[in-house]
């Protein structure tokens, strides 16, 4: 049976059992769960659980993948192509994705579930577990979250190692990045309220850090769920600079030749007791049957050099197998 799997910021993870019922619009009352792709084309993305839960521990075979890592020259074609792009003045970034595959040697899904019970509070957990294919991972950005007529949300990018931290605060290339997504995050929200940006911040993950900026929003007026996730995704932490048609098409046909997921950088979202959160589905594992993948993306700008990008990738995706199968 379908489970969808949701860490709360209260730091519990519910689990809504199915059979879901699947609507076009949110429901008026009770729990249900978004779920989309990247792209955004699911035309019932809600699902309304038979049953929730919390998630408990459950003894499980542990799970071993061998991983195949993705190779560099298809990665090393699109960068130049995003480049090219830059230089031509079509875009500011844009961030692709690669994708290592593995195969299941030993146990399943379930023991990624498990995992989630250990994930530290700077991390919120969510996925979709089905019969043969699904998704989990532990995501420490949220798109965004709609409460008492205030949002939420926060602009999240700029990687680095964690003993990198000195450096990486006066990094001139990274910061540029993060300012381009928070400033790009503010313009897409000054029409709808009162607009707070916090200071920049660095967000500790442990062996990786990011800056933060923390946004909110006093809203004007009441704002459709559908109508802020439409506007709010992709952010420009995972989209291109500047989203429009004909960018975001540049990005989807880039995600397709690199073998992303389409689920990765999605938003996933709970509605509870008249309030909505949806977290960005990054930092993921998925499956199909025996075959797993395990996706990471970066994102290009002028500055950015082909090496410290291809390192950056393999940081993210240790950084992901360390959290949910070592």
């Amino acid at each position: 049976m379908d489970r969808a799997v949701f860490g709360t910021k209260e730091g519990e993870i519910l689990v809504g059992h199915g059979p879901f019922t699947t609507t076009a619009g949110p429901p008026l009352s009770g729990v249900a769960f978004y779920r989309n792709d990247f792209a955004l084309s699911k035309p019932e993305p809600w699902y309304q659980p038979a049953r929730v839960e919390l998630l408990k521990p459950r003894k499980t075979e542990a799970l071993e993948i061998d991983w195949t890592e993705p190779e560099v020259e298809p990665f090393a074609r699109v960068f130049r192509e995003v480049s090219e792009a830059i230089t031509q003045g079509l875009i500011e970034k844009s961030v692709p994705v690669v994708t290592a595959r593995g195969r299941a040697a030993k146990g399943g899904p379930e023991a990624l579930l498990n995992r989630l019970l250990a994930t530290p509070g700077t991390l919120r957990p969510y996925g979709w577990i089905g019969d043969h294919e699904g998704f989990l991972g532990a995501t420490p950005e949220v798109l965004f979250r709609l409460f008492d007529g205030r949002i939420d949300t926060m602009a999240l990018a700029g990687t680095a190692r964690s003993n990198e931290a000195e450096i990486f605060a006066v990094d001139d290339k990274e910061i540029r990045e993060h300012e381009f997504v928070a400033q790009s995050l503010i313009d897409k929200l000054t029409d709808l309220g009162m607009v707070r940006k916090k200071e920049r911040e660095i967000l500790d993950l442990g062996k990786l850090i990011h800056f933060r900026t923390l946004i909110e929003v006093e809203l004007y007026q009441h704002e459709l769920f559908e109508k802020l996730i439409s506007r709010l995704h992709p952010t420009p932490a995972l989209g291109p600079l500047p989203r429009t048609a004909e960018t975001m098409a540049l990005l989807q046909e880039w995600r397709k030749r690199l073998g992303c997921p389409p689920e990765f950088g999605a938003p996933f979202g709970l509605m509870r007791d008249g309030e909505f959160e949806a977290l960005v589905a990054i930092r993921m594992i998925g499956w199909k049957e025996n075959e797993f993948v395990l996706p990471s993306g970066c994102g290009i700008i002028q500055e950015s050099r082909l090496v410290n990008e291809w390192r950056e990738l393999a940081l993210k995706r240790a950084a992901v197998l360390e959290l949910l199968t070592s």
